[in-house]
């Protein structure tokens, strides 16, 4: 059986990709800050008939905890198949570029850029043990330089400035990480999940969660010939159109 670890995964996407995973047969483990919330997921989804879910304690802004994860699961198996970076935060809805104080820039980047780091880095040594690993860094379409350059976009009013450049650094770093790795079976891609209704928008939103779980889950489980270094914004660049950077 195939192994996947979803980080942030007691709620919302990050729970509906493990679902979603789990459906396709992998053996998933849902990464949550909160082992009790986490473990309540797996409840969920096991009265829903999968048993193939673990819930697992994993902080990813806490380098102990995150230890202790790839100790938990390297116990348990030596391949990591697909790796789903999706915990994230959003910093609140009052962002600034000239009033944010700077406290607030460094725990938004300890979730969404330094955490996916942590985990990557901790648990590449299983990922590069399978035949065709997959990472998945979700991101958003609110990264896109390009998108934002726009400052007279009438679709583009509200900006926030500490969640969205979190998001850019996010994505330099999926492309330098497919960079490293392209001479190898790896894909490496960042995924925009669309406007999706989950507490992270107060369940507002244009994408149901279920939709959100089939974007990533897509890019996720993609054959040997799939891409590798882009970003995708399927909701609203579908294919073959990638997300503009």
């Amino acid at each position: 059986m195939k192994v996947a670890l979803v980080t942030g995964a007691n709620k919302g996407i990050g729970l509906e990709v493990a679902k979603q995973l789990a459906q396709k047969g992998f053996q998933v483990y849902l990464g949550s800050r909160d082992l009790n919330k986490g473990l309540q997921a797996v409840e969920k989804l096991q009265a829903e008939g999968f048993s193939n879910v673990e819930a697992i304690a994993l902080d990813v802004t806490d380098e102990a905890s995150v230890q202790a994860a790839r100790v938990r699961i390297g116990q348990q198996t030596e391949v990591l198949d697909i790796l789903v970076n999706n915990a994230g935060i959003s910093g609140g809805f009052e962002q600034s570029a000239l009033g944010s104080p700077i406290e607030q820039f460094q725990t938004v980047y300890d979730t969404n850029l330094f955490g996916v780091i942590r985990v990557t880095q901790t648990f590449i040594d299983l990922l590069k043990k399978a035949a065709e690993p997959r990472i998945v860094n979700v991101s958003t379409s609110m990264a896109s330089l390009t998108l934002a350059a726009d400052l007279t976009s009438e679709s583009y009013p509200t900006r926030f400035v500490a969640y969205q450049s979190s998001k850019t650094a996010l994505n330099m770093y999926t492309i330098n990480l497919a960079y490293e790795l392209r001479h190898t079976p790896f894909k490496v891609n960042a995924v925009c999940p669309g406007y999706t209704q989950t507490d992270f928008t107060n369940h507002h939103g244009t994408s149901t969660v279920a939709q959100a779980g089939e974007r990533i889950v897509k890019y996720a489980t993609i054959g040997s010939d799939g891409p590798t270094g882009k970003f995708f914004s399927d909701e609203y660049f579908p294919e073959p159109a990638n997300c503009p950077w």
